[in-house]
């Protein structure tokens, strides 16, 4: 390792497929992420802690669990547990910001209304929506005024709604040029962060104080590829419909699946979605990917110009997966298949990691709060749920390291609805309070059709697994764990 500490740049997108990125997945254009695999490592078997994106953002800055740092589900909801992160709560950001790291964040946030960035040690330097982040400020808007851009409404083509009066978009094509949509300005707002830090020019406090000298952190939040997936071209026309595979769960039946599952597709008013609607869907999320990816490019080639590519460790990875079409599903949802769990992870730390280098250890998202603390050299607060990703990083696999990641789901929009996750290299189990349990076969069947919670051939497997599941959640302090082991006995 370094001798001093190194620069660090994430890039988080929303809602970020695994398959999309990787090279056994569909033919989706991810120069920059593929780019930085081949310079770096890419992560296999990386999991999120929960397929909601409040509660996953907070367990990547707490290090936490959603069940220990109380974030369970979307903060800006009427069903929200919480309104806003407890900034009494220890996070990497915090260390890092004590350690004297200059830290900087543009984009979504959406971990509360009242604890911004600011409390947890962040420079905000814009690029938040109203939506989610409740208007932490208008600096997009200014943005494309000042730039003589399209604002206010815009009429989108080829726009495909979920049913019902209120129904929700889910894809379109704007006709907007690609330097007004958001993706591009948070780049821009990036790159701009990135010359500051080159320049020793970052005010953290307010007082005039520059950061000169100090190392940095930056976090790029993209807002995509979350729906709805609304692009403009060259983006909305580079996949053709015709040529898309849908995924192989599509063939879901839904035959001895928890009811939430079918009951989800009317909720989220995708039940009558056909083939040929999804791969008109599906190809606007490639094309959404490809835009996001470009854009990270830039920021990329923005640490090349400034001769900050071998001093700064840059990760990619995302907060949750999505459904597109995945089990006939939209979004996500109280439903624990790799579709939304499994996601994308690239790290590149030139001098540290041997280029091209591929890890199969199973791994959290939330891994990374602790692993940035090892880099800045600072203590990983004892609240962490989480191990330090330096040792794999290295080549190196401690002989301890965990055989398999942990999920929870609360509920959101369509109820409260308790689950707990356990994924090994090959099976699934998951744990439904109000239903059938759940147990895949991923070798046998990846698309996770078949549920072989009581064939009797996987009687030990089912075992095995719910005593993991249980143990996890004694050692988190899991609530549940003093209810859920009576359901397995």
């Amino acid at each position: 390792m370094a001798d001093a500490p190194p620069n660090i740049l994430l890039a988080l997108t929303d809602q970020e497929r695994y398959d999309v990125s990787a090279p056994d997945g569909p033919l989706v254009e991810t120069p920059a992420m593929d780019r930085l695999a081949a310079a770096g490592m890419r992560f296999t078997n990386a999991t999120t802690p929960t397929s909601i994106c409040t509660s996953a953002r907070a367990s990547l800055l707490t290090g936490q669990f959603p069940h220990g740092h109380g974030m369970l589900n979307n903060h800006h909801e009427a069903d929200a547990i919480r309104s806003n992160l407890d900034p009494e709560i220890p996070t990497f950001s915090q260390r890092l910001a004590e350690a004297g790291y200059a830290l900087t964040y543009t984009g979504k946030w959406h971990v509360g209304h009242e604890a911004t960035p600011e409390k947890f040690g962040f420079a905000y330097r814009g690029g938040s929506d109203d939506h989610h982040d409740d208007a932490l400020d208008d600096a997009f808007a200014r943005y494309r005024e000042e730039r003589g851009l399209p604002l206010g409404e815009i009429e989108f083509s080829d726009a495909i709604y979920t049913a019902g009066e209120d129904g929700t978009l889910v894809a379109a094509t704007t006709p907007v040029p690609i330097e007004a949509t958001r993706a591009h300005f948070l780049a821009d707002r990036t790159i701009e962060a990135i010359d500051a830090h080159a320049e020793g020019d970052v005010d953290r406090s307010g007082d005039g104080d520059a950061d000169a000298g100090r190392p940095f952190f930056h976090r790029a939040d993209f807002y995509g590829p979350h729906h709805p997936y609304v692009i403009p071209e060259p983006y909305a026309s580079m996949y053709d419909p015709a040529d898309v595979s849908l995924p192989a769960s599509y063939a879901e039946t839904f035959d001895g699946k928890p009811r939430a599952h079918e009951q989800f597709l009317r909720y989220r008013g995708v039940a009558d979605f056909d083939r040929e609607t999804w791969r008109e869907v599906l190809a606007k999320y490639w094309g959404f990917v490809s835009l996001i990816d470009d854009e990270f490019g830039r920021v990329i080639d923005a640490l090349a110009d400034h001769g900050l590519e071998d001093d700064t460790v840059v990760v990619h990875t995302a907060d949750h997966g999505d459904f597109v079409g995945g089990h006939r599903q939209f979004n996500k949802g109280p439903l624990m298949y790799d579709d939304t769990y499994r996601i994308p992870l690239q790290v590149r730390w030139p001098g540290e990691i041997e280029p091209g280098t591929t890890c199969e250890a199973p791994v959290h998202v939330h891994d990374l709060a602790a692993t940035f603390c090892e880099l800045a050299d600072v203590s990983v607060p004892e609240s962490f749920h989480a191990r330090s990703l330096v040792p794999l990083l290295s080549g190196r696999r401690p002989h301890a390291w965990p055989d398999s990641t942990f999920g929870q789901y609360s509920g959101e929009e369509f109820g409260l609805y308790t689950q707990r996750l356990v994924r090994t290299e090959r099976y699934t189990f998951v744990y439904n309070g109000p239903d059938v349990n759940e147990l895949y076969d991923r070798e046998a069947d990846p698309a996770q059709l078949q549920n072989l919670i009581d064939h009797p051939d996987y009687a030990d497997v089912r075992r095995e697994l719910a005593d993991r599941l249980v143990a996890w959640m004694d050692a988190t302090d899991d609530p549940y764990r003093t209810w859920v082991p009576k359901t397995f006995s």
